[in-house]
């Protein structure tokens, strides 16, 4: 289902509403965010590039990408790598992550945000949101944490799924059958691919 496939789009859009005076600007961020995200989606003279560049430097901000890689990859794991090995697997998996996303920019078609509700678990933000198109209604929450730099995003649920645990799996999976050197090998070899390099 086309929805299903775009969902992933609006990890962005995240309305912290009704939170304590302390996050006030945090809220008005992100109807700042959620309305410059949906001009660019908009602006029909935007070329891919160029939409495209314009979108990561907005997500950029908002999204913890390092933490992501480091807690898709597992700390056991994480642990066993060398700072040199850490810092190669976070810019392979950020760029694989952002590409995911950016590839799935074309399906936009004027769906609709609709914000159900936000909550505290513990010491996290939990963001839940319907995206609703005439395809229907897929459910998104996310999951957001306050850095020394801002609230930001280190997961993402879409319809009960969590895109990190997914990656964790995929990872985990990968590395049962060969070393990390294998997967980051991987990792490479698909980006070349993606960007038409010939091997």
């Amino acid at each position: 289902m086309k929805i299903l496939t775009f969902a992933f789009v609006f990890i962005l859009l995240f309305p912290p509403l009704g939170l304590t005076d302390e996050l006030q600007e945090v809220d008005l961020l992100a109807k700042e965010k959620i309305g410059a995200m949906i001009e660019i989606l908009q602006d029909k003279s935007l070329d891919k590039a160029t939409r495209n560049a314009q979108v990561i430097a907005l997500l950029a901000p908002i999204f913890d990408f390092p933490r992501m890689a480091q807690l898709s990859l597992g700390q056991k794991h994480w642990k066993q790598l060398s700072p040199e090995k850490r810092q190669e697997f976070s810019d392979l998996f950020i760029r694989r992550i952002q590409n995911s996303y950016l590839e799935k920019l074309d399906f936009y078609n004027d769906e609709e945000v609709q914000f159900k509700g936000t909550t505290q678990v513990k010491k996290r933000i939990h963001v839940l949101t319907h995206l609703v198109s005439g395809d229907g209604t897929i459910e998104v929450l996310y999951k957001l944490y306050k850095s020394r730099n801002g609230w930001k995003i280190y997961d993402v649920e879409i319809l009960g799924v969590s895109i990190i645990q997914t990656y964790r799996s995929q990872l985990q999976n990968a590395l049962k059958k060969g070393s990390i050197d294998d997967l980051l090998a991987r990792f490479r070899a698909d980006e070349l691919e993606s960007s038409g390099v010939e091997q």
